[in-house]
């Protein structure tokens, strides 16, 4: 073998090795895809190594009442009275009713006293009421009732009786305001909104690579772009728990060239009833996905959670449900959805 031939060899094996070496170094920063899923599998949804976590099932009703909405509640309402002459009709009332039901950031709602029943209710039509009221929301997550507020509510009502002949009877605006301090000080410190974010430990995630470890568990995509939700098992309730990531990354053209490298479990306390153990499922969500995704649980200030600070966690969560309790306002009532919106 002549030099030149040896020489062209050698040449050809070290442009090999750097082409491949190139190849496997783009691989490695490209973000990680989805596992292929053979046509007709079934992917079980699992914790981590082998614990099955299925996800909530909503049951089909054969059920055709209609749904029922928010109630008037006086633990986070000041209720108006309006009295009318005769009863009226539920056709009459909402020809008559304010176009918007809210006053600044506060809404309000209107109820009658069914003729029939003797109970409160929802305005409906083909229903007639002996008498009226109207609550307004004294607090929500973007504040205390204030005085501008009440008094634009009062307004709205005063026009309503006025055009149903109807009598009012309005709260004393002062301890309105008064109460909703109170109630707002009192959410305020209690507003608890748990999250932990997953931090990838090498490879980036792609999107479905996300959304498959993901749906494991039984997230589904969100109607926000950027969020991966796990729904409740009540019908109309809001998710447990909420996988929060990169909007631009859903909104990007290709976004499985995307690269994801941070994702951020959230569990909104207030929303969700202690007897459904969601604190115990967002802890046990959040450290198998860390497994499945090769992450490390890292708290707001970047640091790892240790198992002594999810202990921590919970020993003070079950102080704040102690709370939600002397107040009446146990944690996933709708009321108490109500004042944490």
């Amino acid at each position: 073998m002549t030099l030149t031939a040896a020489l062209a060899i050698v040449a050809g094996v070290v442009l090999a090795l750097i082409v491949a070496h190139g190849a496997w170094n783009a691989r490695r920063a490209s973000p990680r895809q989805p596992h292929p899923v053979a046509r007709g599998e079934r992917v079980e949804p699992t914790l981590g190594s082998g614990a099955v976590l299925a996800p909530p099932v909503v049951e089909a009703s054969v059920d055709t009442k209609p749904r029922r909405g928010p109630r008037i509640d006086a633990l986070i309402d000041a209720i108006a009275t309006l009295r009318v002459e005769a009863p009226v009709s539920g056709e009459f009332v909402l020809a008559h009713a304010p176009i918007t039901r809210r006053a600044g950031s506060k809404p309000f709602l209107i109820e009658g006293l069914n003729a029939d029943s003797g109970e409160w209710e929802p305005i409906a039509p083909e229903q007639r009421y002996g008498e009226l009221q109207a609550g307004v929301q004294l607090a929500n997550r973007s504040g205390a009732l204030n005085e501008i507020e009440y008094s634009e509510f009062a307004q709205k009502l005063q026009d309503f009786a006025e055009n149903t002949g109807a009598m009012i009877e309005l709260p004393d605006m002062l301890e309105v305001v008064a109460r909703a301090r109170e109630l707002d000080g009192f959410a305020s410190q209690h507003d608890a909104q748990l999250t932990v974010t997953l931090r990838s430990n090498s490879v980036a995630w792609s999107l479905g690579y996300l959304q498959q470890c993901a749906a494991r568990y039984g997230f589904v995509p969100g109607a926000v772009s950027g969020r991966l939700v796990l729904a409740a098992a009540e019908e109309h309730a809001p998710p447990v728990l909420v996988l929060v990531f990169d909007a631009r990354v859903a909104l990007a053209e290709q976004p499985e060239q995307s690269p994801l490298r941070e994702v951020a479990l959230s569990l909104d306390v207030p929303q969700t009833a202690e007897g459904a153990e969601p604190f115990a499922l967002w802890q046990q969500v959040a450290r198998g996905l860390a497994e499945d995704m090769d992450a490390t649980l890292v708290d707001d200030q970047g640091e790892p959670i240790t198992l002594h600070a999810f202990g921590a966690i919970g020993q003070e969560l079950a102080l704040m449900y102690r709370a939600f309790e002397a107040r009446d306002l146990s944690a996933g009532s709708p009321t108490t959805r109500r004042l944490f919106s």
